[in-house]
């Protein structure tokens, strides 16, 4: 991969500089409500049932878009899709011409420095399968995520 990579350009990068520019927040594998009415984008706390949520990584990622219906390819979805990441995510970032943050791994060189600045998912979700099919997800709605 190119020094610096994560200042160029979404469209310039690689496969492989694409797929490093992931923090592994794991903040795009929650379910989100959108308000019909302002299309504002709410994140819940709960998880995709593919997401490992110690590791914040996706457990078939090589699979997720034929096992999950409404996963996004972030690459290949446009622009629209990126109403529906967080503010804090890379791609996102990029995106609108910001630079990472200092906890991003490319950035700190260690992917604990995001878990400990509480970017992560990690041990605050719940994944979809442990909830009740009758769950509301307005009552899930957190935070700590802004879109």
């Amino acid at each position: 991969m190119r020094d610096e990579f994560w200042k160029l350009p979404l469209e310039d990068l690689s496969s492989e500089e694409w797929e490093a520019l992931c923090d592994g927040c794991g903040r795009c594998c929650l379910h989100k409500l959108q308000d019909e009415e302002d299309d504002q984008v709410y994140f819940t706390d709960v998880a995709c049932r593919l997401l490992d949520t110690d590791s914040c990584r996706c457990s078939d990622y090589n699979n997720r878009l034929a096992q999950v219906p409404d996963c996004m390819s972030i690459r290949d979805e446009g622009e629209e899709v990126f109403q529906y990441l967080p503010l804090s995510c890379a791609y996102r970032l990029r995106h609108e011409g910001e630079p990472l943050a200092f906890w991003h791994p490319l950035i700190s060189g260690n992917r604990q420095v995001m878990h400990r600045a509480g970017i992560s998912v990690q041990q605050r979700v719940v994944c979809e399968t442990r909830l009740h099919s009758e769950a509301n997800l307005e009552e899930r709605i957190i935070h700590w995520v802004e879109a």
